[in-house]
């Protein structure tokens, strides 16, 4: 009697798909709000996978495959909210007074299923034939998914590190309620003279911060410190020489002015570098997919893990999607100043998109593989697209052009570059994904299905958290904003990018510079990487020149505790057991802190009050900082402690 054949197991499932996007909206919303306050976002697939083991256990059948594919839908789409580094720019140079539901929505899917189409080919190049890529947050995942399959253990950790997410993430969000009531200060900030200039010292009392300095780690967090000594101790107080009034007033000016190009120039120098470092790899994995495909189609047997979607498919899906990108730019340019040259720009747009974005999905695919997604500085890469962008349309149009069409101009590099983004971010985490999926045994075509899945939820979801956060809070500089407006840093950075290439008036002096800064740091870091266990990412020391200080000097801190909180896990009977729970228990923070956020920007809308929940006045400010710094300190080494307990 023939045996019946065994039957696969349960993989790409509704259900699976289902959980994935009700978890899209918590991680998606926490990303919009935390890239908007600080300018980071994180990676959500562990906390996803933990989440997705703690609920699946219940149902019959579940296993570890259909466990990947949950945390792959779910951090797809997490990792698409990195899209707010572009948008809100339309708002800032006025082109768009919120955010269109169907614009927004397109923007972000077009460019997000551009971005799974080329991670299919990069996939060889880069996870299967470049082992020595360590792919730190997809190696992580894996683990989780592989210690929680099958047993009571896993089980166990799985609710531990559930409970541990729960916690963290409500004392986060209850200190951020404290705030909120005025009761506790949200930043400590001291500003001085410095010779002729100005400086200062900021901090934020957030736990978001602390948890997204645990993530980063301590080589990272050492990094953005040197930057913010370049931006904040140097270069301010030499930019700020003579300028008049008190140091808060100048240094608040002088930095947004001024100094964040010096971060622009590093971060651009660090990305072109990378870039030519990985052109080489990045072409031989292309010819490498492309003779897999080969092989297949003349009859070779293809193990599971290596089936990708067919590479025509791939092609015609690209291809396709050109269709509703020129339809979205069309419908940008067919009404107003640039109407009579649509179909030239939107031609030379379409080209840009796929020749630029395949580049720039090949260089987040290798910074992702090394440094980790969360670590991985996409907005460098944004910076280069729009510049990109704009100088192509220099090129079209010149320059010294009339208000409206230098603002059309502007509008319209920011949408391509929203696109290209959107490739960027999605191929910055699909290729962890793929990663996990094949320490995991997962089938590869079943994945990049599921992702598509997420940018969709994604999609779905980014619009209306921002629409609420902009009628609440506003952005930092824009006309209207609130007291408590987000600074958006990279959308301010690189709208202001856009206004200088086209409007002539960008400070090219301070991007040299910065250029310059970022060429040295990249040679400091190429004779550590050669002399010592040490590293200096210069990318990460163009954050830590460009972003606020109130959100960067947090950031190390969290970097320096996680450290302490590592080296005590060495000592550990299990020690990468207790270091993912100090992971999942950062994740908590950023998560609390971010949805009370995003829940409080629904209050204000509501209330039409720009601090619905303040129960005391101005008055109490001091007793808010001093007491709000001894209940953040005292708070942050109780969760500390606490996760500990989890882990033992």
């Amino acid at each position: 009697m023939a045996s019946t054949p065994a039957r696969a197991p349960l993989e790409l499932t509704l259900r699976g798909v289902l959980l994935g996007g009700a978890i899209t909206l918590l991680f998606t919303a926490a990303n919009v709000y935390l890239g908007l306050k600080i300018g980071l976002t994180f990676a959500t697939s562990i906390p996803a996978a933990v989440i997705s083991m703690a609920i699946l256990r219940f149902f019959p059948g579940s296993t570890i495959l259909e466990n990947n594919i949950v945390q792959t839908v779910a951090s797809a789409a997490g990792t698409l909210a990195a899209i707010i580094f572009v948008l809100p720019g339309l708002v800032m140079i006025g082109w768009w007074n919120g955010f269109p539901y169907l614009e927004t929505a397109a923007i972000t899917m077009f460019g997000g299923i551009l971005g799974v189409m080329f991670s299919v080919p990069l996939r060889r190049a880069l996870v299967v034939d470049s082992p020595d890529l360590p792919y730190p947050e997809g190696r992580a995942a894996a683990e989780v998914l592989q210690v929680g399959a099958g047993s009571r253990e896993g089980a166990e950790e799985s609710a531990r590190g559930l409970a541990v997410i729960v916690v963290n993430a409500l004392a986060s969000a209850g200190f951020a309620i404290l705030t909120r009531m005025k009761l506790a200060a949200e930043e400590g900030a001291m500003f001085f003279k410095a010779g002729a200039g100005s400086t200062g010292i900021i901090g934020g009392l957030q736990f978001a911060l602390i948890g997204a300095g645990h993530l980063i780690g301590l080589t990272v967090g050492i990094a953005i410190l040197v930057g913010v000594a370049i931006g904040w101790w140097i270069a301010l107080p030499i930019l700020s020489a003579g300028v008049p009034g008190t140091a808060e007033e100048v240094a608040s000016a002088v930095f947004r002015s001024d100094v964040r190009f010096l971060g622009a120039g590093t971060i651009g120098m660090a990305a072109i570098w990378t870039l030519l470092k990985i052109i080489g790899p990045v072409i031989g994995g292309i010819r490498s997919s492309l003779a897999a495909s080969a092989a297949a189609r003349g009859g070779a047997v293809v193990a599971v893990g290596e089936r990708d979607l067919p590479i025509g498919i791939v092609g015609l899906v690209t291809l396709f999607m050109l269709l509703p990108i020129g339809w979205l730019l069309w419908s940008v340019l067919s009404v107003g100043p640039l109407s009579a040259s649509a179909g030239l720009l939107v031609a030379g747009s379409l080209v840009f998109v796929l020749v630029v974005g395949l580049v720039i999905a090949s260089v987040c695919g290798y910074m992702a593989g090394l440094i980790g997604a969360s670590n991985s500085p996409v907005s460098g890469i944004g910076i280069l697209s729009v510049v990109a962008a704009s100088l192509m349309l220099v090129g079209m149009f010149g320059r010294n052009l009339d208000p409206g069409t230098t603002q059309a101009l502007i509008a319209y590099a920011l949408i391509v570059t929203g696109i290209v983004f959107g490739v960027a971010t999605i191929s910055n985490d699909n290729l962890q994904d793929l990663k996990t999926g094949q320490l995991v045994g997962a089938t590869p075509w079943k994945q990049q299905v599921a992702l598509i899945f997420g940018v969709v939820f994604g999609s779905l979801v980014i619009p209306p958290v921002l629409s609420v956060l902009n009628a609440s809070f506003g952005f930092a500089g824009v006309p209207g904003a609130s007291a408590d407006a987000l600074p958006a840093p990279q959308a301010a950075l690189i709208s202001s990018l856009a206004k200088g290439v086209l409007g002539g008036d960008l400070r090219w002096d301070l991007i040299g510079i910065g250029a310059l800064i970022g060429a040295g740091v990249i040679l400091v870091d190429e004779l550590l990487a050669r002399t010592s266990k040490l590293r200096l990412p210069p990318l990460a020391v163009g954050l830590g020149i460009y972003l606020p200080m109130g959100v960067t000097l947090t950031v190390v801190i969290g970097a320096v505790i996680g450290w302490f909180y590592d080296r005590a896990a060495d000592r550990a009977r299990d020690p990468e057991f207790v270091k993912r729970m100090g992971v999942l228990m950062a994740t908590g923070m950023i998560v609390g802190d971010s949805l009370f956020g995003v829940l409080y920007a629904g209050i204000v809308y509501e209330t039409g009050s720009e601090s619905p929940l303040a129960l005391v006045g101005p008055g109490f400010a001091p007793y808010a900082l001093a007491g709000g710094t001894l209940a953040f300190l005292t708070l942050t080494g109780a969760l500390y402690a606490y996760t500990r307990r989890q882990a033992r």
